[in-house]
């Protein structure tokens, strides 16, 4: 089932709008879709890395563009850059697998002490949506980086709870699989060693969730827009095999199998069984409802139920992209 989207982003108008960790992969391509499709007042850019900033102002230039410098992890600086902010996309985090192995805290002060940092400034400054991405890896979670995407998702939930009658906030999260096009992603490296003519494969049973830029932006604008606070929001997307992406990129290269490594899973998860009792079938997507009050019972009491025992995995997925499909996706990486 193809994702839809709202795409009248009049609530945006002459409104600011806040991407933090704004220089990455999602950030960018949420800067460029909004100067082509929505009139925000301002679009802001907190990030830690000033060259990262000084890049993306020589390849994005727009008047109402901004740039602050900051990191998550100091709540004081939050509250002076969300001064004044409408809304908040909050995409900063460590995402690196093995780098939170090794570097563990570092892990936690940003994936989770800065998620409550960002809660805790929205709140004051009463800015009035904030959706956070998460990740697959974030259910059922093995490695310490879904590890800390899981509590970051826990604390966006709950702090709903703690907004009180002053305030207006509204917080939502987003769950989705790997972007095709975001850093790090396999597509890449498998490009980068099909000249090489070998592509290590961990297990040739390996599936994942495939998700574009260009369907994962609008969605997340989407659920700013429509999110009724307290949800987790899954989209419906396709799964692939990790081999028949190999075969799609270098179709003549030797296929080399080597385990799965440390953290790593087989396949990936995005709605636990265990969460199915409280997740409704939205169409094109999932919600998981928290198991508190605060979230819109009457808005969501005659959505349908997924019912107990379901699982949304990239292994029992009803959709799947096949070599061909990935071949030609792959183009446009």
């Amino acid at each position: 089932m193809a994702l839809t989207f709202d795409t009248n982003y009049d609530f945006l108008r002459d409104r600011v709008i806040l991407i933090t960790g704004g220089t990455g992969s999602f950030g960018q391509a949420l800067t460029r879709y909004l100067i082509a499709h929505a009139k925000p007042a301002k679009i802001i850019i907190l990030s830690r890395d000033e060259l990262k900033q000084y890049e993306m102002q020589q390849h994005i230039q727009a008047p109402n563009l901004r740039f602050f410098l900051g990191d998550v992890r100091d709540g004081e600086r939050l509250q002076r850059a969300f001064t004044g902010v409408d809304y908040i996309v909050h995409a900063a985090a460590l995402k690196q697998v093995p780098a939170a192995e090794y570097n563990p805290f570092e892990a936690v002060k940003t994936n989770v002490l800065g998620a409550q940092n960002v809660i805790n400034a929205a709140i004051d400054r009463s800015v009035k949506r904030v959706v956070a991405l998460s990740t697959d890896k974030a259910a059922n979670p093995i490695n310490l980086y879904g590890a800390t995407k899981l509590c970051s998702d826990k604390l966006f939930i709950a702090g709903n709870a703690y907004v009180g009658a002053s305030h207006k906030t509204l917080l939502f999260v987003v769950r989705y699989g790997n972007v095709a096009e975001s850093r790090g992603s396999v597509i890449p490296h498998f490009r980068k060693l099909a000249a090489k003519g070998v592509l290590p494969i961990t297990d040739k049973r390996m599936t994942r969730f495939y998700i574009t830029l260009d369907e994962a932006v609008p969605f997340v604008l989407d659920v700013l827009k429509h999110g009724q606070g307290g949800e987790i929001f899954v989209p419906k997307i396709p799964s692939f095999k990790v081999v028949d992406l190999a075969k799609a990129i270098a179709p003549k290269a030797k296929l080399e199998f080597v385990g799965i490594r440390s953290g790593e899973k087989l396949h990936e998860v995005m709605v636990p069984v265990d969460e199915a009792h409280q997740t409704v079938d939205l169409g094109d997507r999932y919600a998981m409802l928290p198991a508190h009050g605060w979230v819109n019972r009457e808005f969501y009491g005659q959505k349908k139920r997924v019912g107990d025992g379901f699982c949304y995995s990239s292994d029992a997925n009803k959709e799947w992209l096949s070599v061909a499909d990935l071949r030609e996706r792959v183009k446009q990486v």
